[in-house]
């Protein structure tokens, strides 16, 4: 048996590889006929290949149970990759540098002038109701004027194959390692590929990512001391944290290998002494990073880290309060703020979006709430949120009740037909639904991964890529096909 591209259906959806005519698209097509050579006996070695890289590489991620506590499982990978010609990426990767752009003025006004809701383009009352606007930054000047140094955003595909932004994240980004690992378990994989086809690298985002952080260091002309903070062992993300850590050569820190002294400069305990910290990833919450201005109860943060910030002392990223962008309702003010602050039109556009606290577009959302996508602010994950085509008539009177409770924490889109891309099925290929997150860095340059991180749906018919729900990934090739050719 081998791959048959011809019985491999996409009607009515829109294929990454795959066009209805069952002919492989022109990026794609040189993996599409190394694909079809393989016998069973080839694809069932390529599988074992990359579970035991993954076992090997110690790749893990985390769920949550509340019968066995945390659980670390192997990452759930596809041998089959994503493929996007560079043609087409190179539009992508405009519009993710102009969104950025626009999303850092935006939140460096709200905790400015406040421009953009003076001349009523954003609504002042959702400024007020922002669970993620922090009093504590008005009117703090971060690095460079850049509060999200590291964002990472969820484009989906619609079945006429136009990409939209699904959502921002702009507080504690995660998902960039997995993206890097399944680059390297694809090389040993399909060695061969890496050889015949023109892929883009992502190898180099841990220099980037290095080279972003350094460049808000307060003291430019020193080798800067960069930490990446975690909350320990325990969080979902830990592997990810210990990954770049080790991949940047910084120095993987919990809140109290860190302390916060008189001169408002933070230093690391080390067995030689304190040493002077310049910049921090940090990938702890707002609310636990420092105990005398947020939560006094926190045991993750660093007692002072907020004084030794505003001095000016220390670089934080992503920079506290940056997450009040990172919210479903602000989202869908994204291509106004685009217009607002760049004078532009947005290269990538929204998904059309309703926002429940607008009364006509609220009651068009409880009017056809069983065709809709209803989402909760600040959730993330796939938690919260109704797909009302899939729901019960119980939980779509659930969900009506509590937008009329709280509208300002719901939003709600149309169902999109997400884009499909062949997922191995035991020894066959089935179309799966998946999204990307592509990664963007801000600091004296701009940088887009070059692909991002493919999350895929393993369960047929489900839209839901999430991996803590059951989904999985794929790793993501930009092909270069004028230059192949």
């Amino acid at each position: 048996m081998t791959i048959r591209w011809g019985s491999y259906k996409v009607k009515n959806l829109y294929d990454e590889l795959i066009r209805a005519s069952g002919k492989p698209r022109p990026a794609a097509d040189a993996l599409a006929r190394y694909l079809h050579a393989l016998k069973d006996k080839d694809i069932a070695e390529c599988k074992a290949a990359a579970e035991t890289a993954i076992h090997v590489m110690g790749i893990t991620f985390t769920v949550y149970s509340e019968a066995e506590g945390s659980i670390d499982r192997a990452w759930p990978f596809d041998i089959i990759p994503r493929i996007i010609d560079k043609k087409e990426w190179v539009q992508i990767e405009a519009g993710l540098k102009q969104r950025v752009r626009a999303l850092n003025m935006f939140i460096d006004d709200l905790y400015h002038d406040q421009r953009i809701v003076k001349d009523k383009i954003f609504p002042a009352e959702l400024l007020q109701d922002s669970r993620n606007f922090r009093p504590q930054c008005v009117g703090v000047n971060p690095p460079l004027g850049i509060w999200a140094h590291i964002c990472g955003s969820d484009l989906v595909r619609d079945k006429d194959g136009t990409v939209y932004v699904l959502e921002d994240n702009l507080r504690v980004p995660s998902g960039v390692s997995y993206m890097l690992e399944n680059r390297q378990v694809m090389k040993r994989v399909f060695p061969d590929m890496f050889e015949q086809c023109n892929i883009l690298p992502v190898d180099d985002y841990p220099s980037q990512l290095y080279d972003t952080l350094a460049s808000l260091s307060p003291r430019p002309g020193d080798q800067p001391e960069i930490v990446v903070l975690t909350p320990g062992i325990y969080n979902s993300a830990y592997f990810e944290h210990s990954y770049l850590a080790q991949q940047m050569g910084a120095e993987l820190v919990e809140g109290s290998d860190l302390v916060v002294g008189k001169d408002n400069i933070v230093y690391m305990r080390t067995i030689e002494g304190l040493n002077r910290v310049d910049v921090i990833y940090r990938r702890t919450d707002d609310m636990f990073l420092d105990p005398e201005v947020f939560d006094p109860n926190s045991m993750l943060g660093v007692p002072g880290l907020m004084r030794a910030w505003k001095a000016g002392n220390v670089a934080l990223a992503n920079a506290p309060g940056a997450g009040v962008a990172d919210d479903k309702v602000v989202y869908a003010y994204v291509p106004a703020m685009i217009k607002y602050y760049l004078d532009e039109d947005a290269i990538l556009p929204n998904v059309p979006t309703y926002k429940c606290i607008d009364k006509q577009e609220r009651q068009h959302v409880i009017d056809n709430i069983e065709k809709m996508v209803v989402k909760p602010a600040n959730e993330s994950g796939g938690y919260g949120m109704l797909i009302g085509p899939h729901a019960s008539r119980e939980e779509r009177e659930k969900f009506v009740h509590l937008i009329r409770r709280d509208p300002r924490n719901y939003v709600a889109q149309p169902m999109l037909t997400l884009s499909t891309a062949p997922t191995m099925v035991g020894n066959r290929v089935e179309p799966r639904h998946l999204d990307l997150r592509p990664f963007i860095l801000s600091g004296k340059n701009t940088y887009v991964t070059t692909g991002g991180l493919t999350r895929v749906a393993l369960r047929k018919g489900s839209t839901v890529v999430n991996s803590s729900q059951g989904g999985g990934s794929k790793d993501t090739w930009i092909v270069d096909t004028e230059a192949a050719s």
